[in-house]
Parts: structure tokens; C-alpha cells; sequence
């Protein structure tokens, strides 16, 4: 009997016995074979010397793909385990997945690993990839890997394994002296791992919970050619320069002291101002497209959690509660049931809705400490939250709206590439079937609608709605989470919230949960980031400093400031008695879009000499002009 084998194409091949996924490969292309890193049989991968053995769809996976990249690394973190455990077989091995840019392993060892053993390790691992060792996969029942770990004296893999149920089977995968519990697939060889480079360690709790054991992680990438671990590393250099947390030291914009807690922000007046100018705007336009704005408590009575869900679902996220004349309350962790409340403050009849409620409202999330990350991750931080209460027939023209409104909004602070997803009903969801069909067609009818491309995330959607996530792409090709728009089925029923229709009977309305940024922390960061700390004009908190060139100047140069300020231009002199070259440099390192510098010849002929951050010298030009050329950039 033969086997049809469907490729991507349409193309099927056919063969007389049960074939590898590599002999196919091979038959397409030995280039394709040479690339080949896994396969994927009727949608589940597979190892490449996976035997075929009844009509099956074949997908071929390389390191162009995202299947591919992550079974590259995952089996890149074996090899590191294996060098580790070649040069310190004392330590024990935890878990070591892939991740987004390359892979870690968590070892529990004594001290942390120090630079020079991570030259080490990673010259070991050099020595193995010569040595091509197979990737050989086995398995076998849950008592027979039991054993083996027990023998090896693997604690973390027997803890694992005692999860698993009895009747499972189990596999390992072995190369060359080194064994690990593995669901599979790897790459055939240790030589097909061209290029490598461990980048640095840190602490991570076993499991990531804080009461267990710190252990030591390594984390590492690799590719397919050394030309392409060049420029990975040369992506990383720039990365570092334009991490927010070092632009934030060099531009003074917010700090996070461990005497006031982790991921709890300060914002210096820098970063205060920039914020302020990022609020305004929001709210400006907000208010121009017909929400209403409100203010809401920073705490909330047992009560209101209990009806909303989050004490039964999210309690672990959220800070111990309070006891106020024998009630608990519990510090926000969200702004919705709140938004609820101000819409059942008053009974709403169909001819007043849509109703857009918004509101910068900070709420505050327990993060386990190994995930704070700068502004990216923290512990209290403001949504730029928004809930759309509309009738079904109103449904498509507010996901419009809502849709032009974030891409908008987004445009306006620079932002220009776009990837955008739409998430479907996942399993265990709430709410009837006809709602979320009915939703996510109006999310995907207004984004073909506006002739955008979109991927789908086929279960994606939270377990209360559809929705669509829109992500900036950035300089350097990554791409950052800032807007969702979510439908939700879930507080809308446990609220009882509802809306007289024109039959005169209560109905109960669509509600979206709505963020253009996401958080503002979140977004500050992003933003820094993305323009490298070179923010455009209008959001600077210092757009001019003037600078004379002696204190003779003085006087005019103040006249210049307040002239300058009165036109509505945030401006700064710098009265320092250091050199001229200094000041412009000092400037320059602070990224203040403009300079007036100011001598005895400008001061003479009422001139400015402007110059322009990293364009330098524009020349020297009256009061006038020079406001004319900074304006034409705001």
C-alpha cells in the first residue's frame, strides 16, 4: 500500500514503504535537507528521522521559521547542559527552554557562574559541536525514567516527573554522555550548530516562585552561520544603547529605589513632564471623540471583587487586603468594575448609548520580583483604560472607530509599522456562542474593512472575548504590545449590567475594554526606546537651552528665554561658567532638540546662532527666524 505525503505546495509525493521526514527532504533538495531542522506531521512536530508510515501532511521546518528557531535553541540548551555538566558534575539540572531570542537552562549550583566559567562553558560546547554528537530520542515508561534520574541523582527531573501521570510515556533524549527528560523535537546533531555565544547569567527561583530555591541560569543564542550571530550581537549593542533604564540615568527621568519597593516608580521632573505632555494629549483627544472622562478610587470593598471575578481568579496578583470598620478592601488591580459602577449609577435607555468611558487610572498588580523589568514590568502603573458600552447594532461602527482612533494616536507619537492580531474564542470560554461570533466578525470586518493586514490567533482570545492586539515594530524589527481592543461577556453579566431598548424591555449591552497604550509606564518605555531617546519636539521637556558664551551675554540670553517661553517653547539656559564646547556637548549628550547659542556678535546684531541636535550648526539668524525653524518640527 503506498504513502501520499502532502507538502505546502499542493505537490504530493508518494512512496511504496514508510519514509523519514529527512528522506523527503532529501528528495526535494539535499540543500532543503542540509537546512532542514524539524519536521511537522499532521500539524504535531517531529524529529527529522520521524518514520512516516500513513498518508500524512508534511511541513519542513528550517531556521526561518519560528518552529524552527525555537527547536534550534531548545536543543542548544541541551548542548550548554551538557558542557555544564561535563565541567561541574556536581550541579543539577532544572529546565532549559527556548525563548523568544535564544534559550537558558537553570542549574542549581552553589555560587552563581562568573564570566570566566562562561568562557568556559561556552568553549566546551564548541568542542561538542565538532564532536557532531546525535540527538537520539527514546521512550519509555514513567518507572524506567524514574530510575535513570534516580541514578544520576537528578532531583529537579524526578520532581518533574512524579507530576506526570503513571500511564504516560516518556522520552528522553540523549547526546553523546548527556541524558535529559524531553518532550522532543531536536535537531539530528550537535554539528548542525554553526555558531554560538553565552550572553550572561542571572538568580532564578526554581519554578519562579520565591519560596523555593534560587537557582543560576545562563541564557545564550546560537545560529545556523556565524554571519548571522554578528549581526544578532550587533542588534544587541544598539538594544543596550537604547534600553530605557540607561537612557532614563542619562536624560534623569524616573529612578526605582528599593526603599520606596520594586517595581514602584519615581518619576523625576523630566520624565514628569514628558508624561504630563503624553496625558494631555490623550485626554485632548479623547475628549474630541466623544468620551466622557472620570476618576475612580484606588481601593474597593471586598464586595466588588468578589462580584467581579478577580478574588477568585487573580487573587495571587493582587495586594493583601486592608481592614477599614470591619470590611476588607483591596488596592485596584484593574479600573473596570469601577467604569461598571459609574454606568449603573444611572438607568440607561438605548437612545444614550454608545457611552465611552475613559479614564488614566493607576492600578496595582503583585509581579513576582524576578520579572520587574524597568518600566516594562512594575508593580503600580497607569492604564490608559477605556470601556465602549454600545448596543449590537452600534457594535461596527465603534470597532471602526476604535481601530482608526488607536492607529492614530499611535502615528501621532512617531510610531510607523504596525502588526496586528486578531484572537479568537479559546476553550473554557464564557458567554454564548452567537455573541463571540458576532463579535469577532466585527473586529474582523473593520480590519479588512480599512484594508489592513492582520494575522489570526486561532484561540487566542481571552477567556471573556475576542480581541485585537496592534504591536509597533521598531528600528530594529521588534515589536512591542500597545493597543487592545476586547469585547467582554464575562463583567457585563456578573454586574447585571443592562439598557432599556426600543421595545421598552431591558437588554444587556456589548461592552469593550479599550487601550491605546496599554500602560503608560509600559508606553514611556516603548516610546524611549523606539526613538532612542530622540523624542520628537513637541514632547521634550526641554525644546531650547540657550547658551551664552560668557556672562556678558547673560542678560540677553534670559531675554531670550522668556521670549522664547512666552510663545509656548519650554526653554532652559545653561548660566554654567564651563567652556562653550562643554555646554554644546552637554547638551548634545541630553538630547535638547535646539541650542541658541549666544555671543557679543548676537547679542550686537539682536541674532541667535541655532544649532540643531545632531544635525549641529544651522547658522546665525534672527529672533524670528530662529522660532520659524524650530516650530516647522513640532
Amino acid at each position: 500500500m503506498s504513502i501520499n505525503i502532502s507538502l505546502p505546495d499542493g505537490s504530493i509525493k508518494t512512496y511504496a514503504k514508510a519514509v523519514t521526514a529527512l528522506e523527503v527532504a532529501t528528495e526535494i533538495s539535499p540543500r532543503l535537507a542540509d537546512a532542514a531542522i524539524c519536521a511537522e506531521v499532521n500539524g504535531k512536530l517531529v524529529d527529522l528521522d520521524h518514520l512516516i508510515e500513513a498518508d500524512s501532511k508534511l511541513v519542513l521546518h528550517t531556521f526561518k521559521t519560528e518552529p524552527g528557531q525555537e527547536v534550534y535553541w531548545h536543543s542548544t540548551a541541551h548542548l550548554m547542559a551538557q558542557a555544564v555538566k561535563q565541567l561541574y558534575p556536581e550541579v543539577k539540572v532544572t529546565i532549559g527552554p527556548a525563548i523568544e531570542f535564544g534559550f537558558y537552562y537553570d542549574f542549581d549550583r552553589d555560587t552563581p557562574f562568573t564570566d570566566d566559567e562562561l568562557i568556559k562553558i561556552e568553549d566546551r560546547m564548541k568542542e561538542l559541536i565538532k564532536a557532531n554528537h546525535s540527538y537520539s530520542r527514546r521512550e519509555l515508561s514513567k518507572a524506567e525514567a524514574m530510575d535513570i534520574f534516580a541514578k544520576m541523582n537528578e532531583s529537579y527531573k524526578l520532581e518533574i516527573l512524579a507530576e506526570i501521570p503513571d500511564t504516560d510515556v516518556i522520552s528522553t533524549y540523549t547526546q553523546g554522555d548527556f541524558i535529559d527528560l524531553c518532550r522532543g523535537p531536536h535537531i539530528s546533531s550537535t554539528g548542525k550548530i554553526k555558531a554560538v555565544k553565552l550572553l550572561k547569567t542571572s538568580g532564578a527561583y526554581w519554578r519562579g516562585d520565591e519560596k523555593n530555591k534560587m537557582l543560576h541560569r545562563i541564557y545564550g543564542i546560537s545560529f545556523p552561520s556565524n554571519k548571522e550571530l554578528t549581526e544578532y550581537l550587533a542588534f544587541l549593542e544598539e538594544a543596550k544603547n537604547r534600553d530605557h533604564r540607561k537612557l532614563a540615568r542619562d536624560l534623569d527621568l524616573f529612578s526605582i529605589n528599593d526603599e520606596v519597593g520594586p517595581g514602584l516608580v519615581l518619576w523625576h521632573p523630566n520624565g514628569a513632564m514628558i508624561r504630563h505632555l503624553i496625558e494631555a494629549y490623550w485626554k485632548e483627544e479623547h475628549l474630541r471623540k466623544g468620551y466622557k472622562l472620570v476618576y475612580t478610587p484606588h481601593v474597593g470593598r471586598s464586595k466588588l471583587w468578589e462580584t467581579s471575578g478577580h478574588l477568585g481568579f487573580y487573587k495571587e496578583n493582587m495586594y493583601a487586603p486592608m481592614e477599614i470598620e470591619e470590611q476588607d478592601y483591596y488596592i485596584k488591580p484593574m479600573n473596570c468594575p469601577f467604569h461598571i459602577a459609574i454606568y449603573k449609577a444611572n438607568h440607561h435607555s438605548y437612545r444614550e448609548l454608545p457611552i465611552r468611558l475613559a479614564e488614566l487610572g493607576t492600578v496595582y498588580r503583585y509581579e513576582r520580583s524576578g520579572v520587574l523589568h524597568g518600566l516594562m514590568r512594575v508593580r503600580g502603573f497607569t492604564q490608559d483604560d477605556a470601556h465602549i458600552i454600545c448596543t449590537p447594532e452600534q457594535m461596527d461602527t465603534e470597532v471602526d472607530k476604535l481601530i482608526t482612533f488607536s492607529l492614530d494616536m499611535l502615528k501621532h507619537f512617531g510610531f510607523k509599522e504596525f502588526m496586528i492580531y486578531l484572537s479568537t474564542r479559546p476553550e473554557g470560554s464564557v458567554g454564548e456562542a452567537e455573541d463571540w461570533d458576532a463579535a469577532t466578525e466585527s473586529l474582523r470586518r473593520s480590519l479588512e474593512k480599512q484594508g489592513l493586514d492582520y494575522k489570526v490567533d486561532e484561540g487566542g482570545g481571552a477567556f471573556y472575548g475576542p480581541k485585537i492586539d496592534i504591536k509597533i515594530k521598531d528600528a530594529l524589527g521588534r515589536a512591542w504590545q500597545c493597543t487592545t481592543i476586547q469585547f467582554d461577556f464575562n463583567l457585563p453579566a456578573r454586574f447585571n449590567m443592562e439598557y432599556i431598548g426600543a421595545d421598552n424591555t431591558p437588554h444587556r449591552p456589548y461592552m469593550i475594554h479599550r487601550a491605546v497604550l496599554g500602560s503608560v509606564e509600559r508606553f514611556f518605555a516603548t516610546l524611549l526606546e523606539y526613538h532612542s531617546g530622540n523624542l520628537p519636539l513637541w514632547l521634550c521637556p526641554t525644546q531650547v537651552m540657550v547658551i551664552p558664551i560668557t556672562d556678558n551675554q547673560l542678560e540677553y540670553a534670559n531675554k531670550l528665554v522668556e521670549k522664547l517661553q512666552l510663545l509656548g517653547l519650554r526653554t532652559e539656559i545653561d548660566t554654567r561658567g564651563e567652556k562653550i564646547g562643554y555646554k554644546i556637548r552637554d547638551a548634545e549628550l541630553k538630547k535638547i532638540p535646539f541650542m541658541c547659542v549666544v555671543g557679543k556678535n548676537e547679542e550686537a546684531n539682536n541674532f541667535v546662532t541655532l544649532r540643531q541636535h545632531t544635525i549641529g550648526d544651522l547658522g546665525s539668524m534672527d529672533f524670528d527666524d530662529a522660532v520659524k525653524t524650530i516650530r516647522s518640527h513640532q
